[in-house]
């Protein structure tokens, strides 16, 4: 995997996220499964629009398709994981991006004016 480390923080860095965002190689991508024989990555239905967004903090995340740009809220609901307070706004400012070369994205991105909070939650897939 090619992975790129990008911090995050609130305009008052008041929450601060750390967060390991991750593409699959080239070679990955090609891997086949020594089961069915098929492709393991493909025939499970992740494509190299999909990112890998853990969150450092928490020790939480998951695979995310970032292209067409998705719903950040909806996707988190979606797998149901522990997040630090600034995964959401993290990851709709991700989608916006251009994630082609994750070696171009900033090491530590300003999200402004985001909800705060002391603590993480669990998204338990009703908000």
């Amino acid at each position: 995997m090619i992975t790129k480390f990008i911090e995050a923080c609130d305009g008052s860095k008041f929450n601060w996220g750390k967060f390991a965002v991750s593409a699959f190689t080239p070679e990955e991508w090609q891997y086949r499964s020594e089961v069915d024989g098929g492709p393991l990555l493909r025939g499970r239905g992740w494509g190299p629009e999909h990112l890998m967004v853990f969150d450092l903090q928490i020790g939480e995340g998951a695979l995310f398709n970032v292209t067409p740009h998705g719903l950040a809220r909806s996707d988190l609901n979606k797998h149901k994981v522990l997040v630090c307070p600034l995964f959401e706004p993290f990851l709709k400012w991700l989608y916006q991006q251009d994630v082609s070369d994750l070696e171009k994205l900033p090491d530590l991105v300003n999200l402004g004016n985001v909800p705060t909070s002391l603590f993480g939650y669990r998204r338990d897939g009703t908000g």
